[in-house]
């Protein structure tokens, strides 16, 4: 998923204007899909071994096509502007709710995410660093995720964040900058690309779907970024250079990281790097930059949706309560959880693949064929469904089996 679904709403226009170029609305759906899954495709690439890649192709070919489900989705219906109004006009009320409840859930755990992260990488930046709280030694990872908390809890009271938003939007730049990074370290620093790995891994396949689903998470977003366009019968074209650029980005990423480190890698590739290569402390430093922008614009949303639920919505100081209150709800899961990897599969199989694939095909289904007409684009349509249910469930239950034994007393 990637993470930069609200700045992407925050940049976008709203219909009644202009609109943005083609070129433009290919940063910003190249924007929406470059976050933090970059970091761990290495580690999907390794738990699968070289013949997943296909896995990875596979998964892009189907959030693209779901994609241009959405699309066909919004043409039935000039009112759609959102993924939840598609929900709401296949499923009614009922509907919107439960795509709403998946996107929001999705955000809240990339929140979570963010601050793991933050927390790995600033612990293999300073490995000695400790905090002491009246006796208590609290250890590295944990201190720097409270740090992290502090330093991004001003931020999540703001109610305007355009600002942030356009900082964030370098994730293109970050993404690029990374992968140039990590190439750099294998053929100049050092490190060199000697592993060879593995050719299929049977007993990672689950992970190493639900992590690269987690990468293609933009659905979000696009009827946003659609809404944008001043020519939407372009849409699927937009669609299609960013799927071939972010796929191309992922791919290598995945390669160099694999040829690198080979079944030694971490969750997050940026934890095998040197720290005393130049290389690696940019790879490391543009790693840390772009969650500090991001963690507001993702739970904003959340945050939003809550004081709308209460009538004293416009009181600041009960806003400021529910984001402090939501924030520290983050910390906690990310201190009792601080499992990126895990994490994220478990984000990319039980929520990613329902917000990419399987909500998708079910409201086209609805809106559009209908489920009582027999076509063969409905029996792709079906054959997708059962292969997103299987890999949901096997994912999910892969990665809270995972969770649970690493929390477990040893």
């Amino acid at each position: 998923m990637d993470t930069n679904k609200t700045e992407s709403q925050n940049q976008h226009p709203q219909s009644d204007e202009p609109g943005t170029t083609f070129i433009r609305t290919c940063f910003n759906g190249v924007n929406t899909l470059s976050g933090v899954g970059i970091l761990s495709v290495p580690y999907a690439l390794s738990k699968g071994g070289w013949l997943s890649l296909l896995l990875l192709l596979l998964v892009a070919v189907l959030c693209f096509y779901t994609g241009l489900l959405l699309r066909r989705c919004m043409d039935s219906d000039p009112l759609i502007k959102s993924y939840p109004d598609i929900g709401h006009v296949a499923f009614g009320q009922k509907g919107r709710a439960i795509v709403s409840t998946f996107l929001y859930l999705e955000l809240f755990f990339v929140a979570v995410e963010f601050l793991i992260m933050e927390g790995d990488n600033l612990h293999k930046l300073f490995p000695k660093q400790n905090l002491e709280v009246f006796g208590n030694k609290i250890g590295g990872k944990q201190w720097f995720i409270l740090l992290t908390a502090v330093v991004v809890l001003p931020t999540s009271w703001l109610r305007n964040l355009g600002v942030l938003a356009y900082v964030s939007a370098g994730g293109v730049m970050a993404s690029l900058i990374l992968v140039l990074a990590v190439f750099w370290g294998g053929a100049f620093d050092g490190i060199g690309f000697n592993e060879r790995g593995d050719l299929w891994n049977w007993n990672g396949m689950s992970t190493a779907i639900s992590l690269f689903t987690f990468c293609y998470c933009g659905h979000a977003v696009f009827p946003t970024i659609c809404n944008s366009m001043k020519d939407k019968s372009q849409f699927p074209k937009v669609l299609l250079v960013c799927f071939i650029l972010s796929t191309i980005s992922y791919g290598s990423m995945a390669i160099f990281g694999y040829l690198m480190f080979g079944e030694h890698l971490t969750s997050q590739v940026t934890l095998n790097l040197p720290t005393k290569n130049i290389s690696s402390k940019i790879a490391i430093y543009t790693t840390l930059i772009n969650p500090i922008s991001k963690y507001a614009l993702v739970i904003s949303p959340i945050a939003t949706a809550i004081e709308e639920t209460f009538p004293f919505c416009e009181s600041k100081m009960m806003s400021c309560l529910i984001r402090t209150c939501l924030v520290m709800s983050t910390v906690f899961v990310a201190l009792v959880v601080p499992y990126f990897g895990y994490m994220m599969a478990f984000i990319g199989a039980f929520l990613s693949i329902t917000v990419s694939i399987l909500l998708p095909c079910l409201c086209y289904c609805k809106i559009v064929i209908g489920f009582k007409k027999f076509r063969m684009e409905l029996m792709m349509i079906l054959m997708i469904l059962l292969f997103g249910i299987c890999v949901a469930i096997v994912g999910t239950y892969t990665a809270l089996t995972d969770i649970i034994k690493e929390v477990q007393p040893k």
